[in-house]
C-alpha cells in the first residue's frame, strides 16, 4: 500500500494484486515505468529507513566454518588415546599441580573428557558454537580465540576454588565461544545510532544461554564461568577489526598458535609424566 502510494506520486500507474503461485502481493506497472518505478522506491526505503518499526539489517545471514569437524576429530582423537594411556592423569585440570608450576594442565585438560557422553555432550554444542565463531572472526584467530577461552575457564577454577580442584572437558572452552558470539555485535558500534541496543542484546542472550547451558548442577561452573567471560574479553578485543576473516595471513599466525599451544603442552604434559623415558 505505501510503494503503490510513492508510485502514483511519482505519476506511475499501478495495481495491487495477489499471486497463487508465489503467494504473495505484488505491485503490476507498465513495462516502461518498471526502472523508474524500482528507483522511486528504493529511494523511498531510504529516506524512512529510520522509523521505529524498522531495524537496519547488517550482514546477509549467519555464516558457519565447516573446519570445527576438525576439533571435533581432535577431541574423539584425544578421547579414543585416553582409553588407551593414561592420559588424564597427566593433563587433567589439578590446581595444586598448576600452583606447582604445571601451566599445561591449564591447556591439556580442554582435551579430555570422563566419558561418552560427557564428549557427546561437549561435542554436540561445541560443533556449532565453534563454527560460528570461526566464521565470524575467521579459522585460525577463532579457534586460537576459543583455545584461549577454555584455558582461561581452567584459570578461573584455578584462582577462584577453594581446596583441591580437579576436572576436566571442554565445556570452558565451549562457552567460551558462547561468550565470542555475544560481543560480535561490538563491531556495530560506529556504524548504527542503534548499536547500544544491539549489543547489550546480544550479551544478554548470550548470558541467558549460559544461564541455561553453564549452570547445570555437577558441573565445572567455576571453569564454565570464566570461559565465558574469557570468550566475552577476547570477541570485545576481535570484533571491531574489520574484515578479520579475509585476513588470510592473520588467520594462519593464528592457527599456528593454536597448534604449538595443542602440541607443547601435551609434550610437557606427558615428559612429566615420564611417558618420554626410558
Amino acid at each position: 500500500m505505501d510503494w503503490s502510494l510513492v508510485l502514483v506520486s511519482q505519476g506511475i500507474e499501478t495495481a495491487i494484486d495477489y499471486d497463487d503461485i508465489s503467494a504473495g502481493w505484488q505491485l503490476i506497472v507498465a513495462e516502461q515505468d518498471h526502472e523508474p518505478a524500482m528507483a522511486a522506491i528504493r529511494q523511498y526505503r531510504i529516506e524512512n529507513r529510520h522509523r521505529p518499526w524498522r531495524r537496519d539489517v547488517f550482514g546477509s545471514g549467519i555464516l558457519f566454518d565447516w573446519g570445527s569437524l576438525a576439533w571435533i576429530f581432535l577431541v574423539g582423537l584425544f578421547y579414543w588415546l585416553s582409553t588407551l594411556a593414561d592420559f588424564r592423569t597427566a593433563g587433567s585440570m589439578d590446581a595444586a599441580a598448576v600452583t606447582g608450576g604445571q601451566w599445561w594442565r591449564l591447556f591439556t585438560a580442554t582435551w579430555l573428557h570422563a566419558d561418552a557422553g560427557h564428549l557427546a555432550a561437549n561435542a554436540t554444542i561445541g560443533l556449532v558454537l565453534l563454527g560460528l565463531v570461526m566464521a565470524r572472526y575467521g579459522t585460525g584467530a577463532g579457534i586460537l580465540a576459543a583455545c584461549l577461552a577454555g584455558a582461561g575457564g581452567n584459570v578461573a577454577a584455578w584462582i577462584l576454588s577453594r581446596g583441591p580442584h580437579h576436572s576436566l572437558g571442554a565445556s570452558g572452552m565451549v562457552l567460551g565461544c558462547l561468550g565470542l558470539l555475544a560481543v560480535q555485535s561490538f563491531s556495530m558500534w560506529r556504524q548504527t545510532r542503534r548499536a547500544a541496543k544491539h549489543v547489550v542484546g546480544g550479551v544478554v542472550g548470550g548470558l541467558m544461554l549460559f544461564v541455561l547451558l553453564g549452570l547445570t548442577p555437577g558441573t565445572d561452573v567455576l571453569a564454565h564461568f570464566g570461559g565465558f567471560c574469557a570468550g566475552l574479553a577476547l570477541g570485545a578485543a576481535l570484533a571491531p577489526i574489520r574484515g578479520l576473516p579475509r585476513k588470510t595471513r592473520v588467520n594462519l599466525l593464528c592457527g599456528f598458535l593454536f597448534a604449538l599451544l595443542t602440541i607443547l603442552p601435551w609434550v610437557l604434559a606427558l615428559r612429566s609424566a615420564g611417558a618420554f623415558t626410558r
